[in-house]
């Protein structure tokens, strides 16, 4: 039953990543990307590109960190210095339809840092995170509307400014609350290590500022035992259906060097389908042909076994009864230890 159901989890959640990365009948509106210094977004940021540049979706990216337009990208808006005000009208003028009575186009909306917007004290004190992000996705003009999905990138590592009203949620908890999909990212060497210590009960390595050290953060691990077969992204993703019902699933995305720009086929793989992160069991020839080790001899000869079944059983004579409430009666011969009391026979 096992394979069964490892086969119908890999057809469906590699199915799930294709159409979430592939922007297809907008699976996910507002996808949240968590990345790190361990492993920025950057790679899969690029993927997200390209794949829309496949699909002729409409790419706009809002720059916070990004200084030039990046290849694929149809709109660039720098963000640097700029009120949410201005930057939502900046990104509904980046897009125009064609014409009226032309179909609306698919359009993809990334934010390669939030965190500036969220931690800038020029924001305005009447910022709401839902109202800026919903007016990107549903912008008010009509002419501007078109099936948009949005992908946004929180940097873990930035610390934020401390919250003024503790009553209300972090930026980070309202994302994840309005996020459709999550996916964190993780650099795949780590979770090799991790896994490799894990396997050995032994205590998990930390890497980058988890290491509490001064000096160069020398965290980052782009090969492993001097070789290249560890390089890739490992997405951890947490995708929430309009039923409520969320899925968990770790994926693979392989370096770009691997795979031509123009590649349909999907790259993607389930980590537990990778031969480092598990590696194929080798089998066991001689596990029929060995018996268990033992100090008494298991085995019977020809002659034994004729002699077991000649034995017959002690009371086997009771299972002989003929008649009705015959069968399973007690044969009892007494002994002259035996004290017969008549008065208690007849009770």
């Amino acid at each position: 039953m096992a394979p069964v159901n490892l086969s119908h989890r890999r057809t469906h959640n590699l199915l799930l990543i294709s159409k979430l990365l592939n922007l297809r009948d907008t699976a996910s509106p507002l996808t949240l990307l968590q990345d790190s210094l361990e492993q920025p977004a950057t790679p899969l940021i690029k993927e997200y590109i390209r794949r829309a540049k496949l699909s002729k979706v409409h790419v706009t990216l809002i720059g916070f960190e990004t200084l030039k337009k990046p290849d694929g990208v149809d709109a660039f808006v720098l963000a640097r210095r700029k009120s949410p005000t201005d930057i939502v009208k900046e990104v509904a003028a980046a897009y125009q339809p064609t014409s009226p009575a032309s179909p609306a186009k698919r359009r993809l909306i990334i934010i390669d840092a939030i965190n500036p917007i969220l931690s800038s004290r020029r924001v305005d004190a009447g910022f709401h995170l839902p109202s800026f992000l919903g007016s990107l996705i549903a912008p008010a003009s009509p002419a501007a509307k078109a099936d948009t999905s949005l992908v946004v990138t929180y940097h873990q590592d930035v610390p934020g400014l401390p919250q003024q009203n503790h009553y209300s949620p972090s930026p980070l908890s309202m994302l994840t609350y309005l996020a459709t999909s999550v996916i964190t990212l993780h650099s795949f060497s780590h979770i090799l290590a991790y896994k490799a210590a894990r396997d050995r009960s032994l205590v998990a390595p930390v890497f980058g500022l988890e290491e509490e050290q001064e000096g160069v953060l020398l965290g980052r691990l782009d090969k492993l035992h001097g070789t290249n077969s560890a390089e890739g992204i490992v997405l951890e993703l947490e995708h929430r259906r309009k039923s409520g019902r969320g899925i968990l699933e770790w994926y693979l995305l392989p370096p770009a060097s691997r795979y031509s720009p123009q590649q349909v086929k999907e790259v993607v793989t389930l980590l537990d389908d990778n031969v480092l992160y598990n590696p194929p069991m080798e089998p066991d020839t001689n596990a029929d042909d060995e018996e268990p080790t033992s100090t008494f001899e298991l085995g019977l000869t020809e002659r034994q076994r004729r002699e077991r079944e000649g034995v017959v059983l002690p009371y086997f004579d009771a299972q002989q009864g003929n008649g009705p409430g015959e069968g399973g009666r007690i044969l009892y011969d007494m002994g002259e230890e035996d004290d017969f009391d008549e008065e208690e026979d007849e009770i």
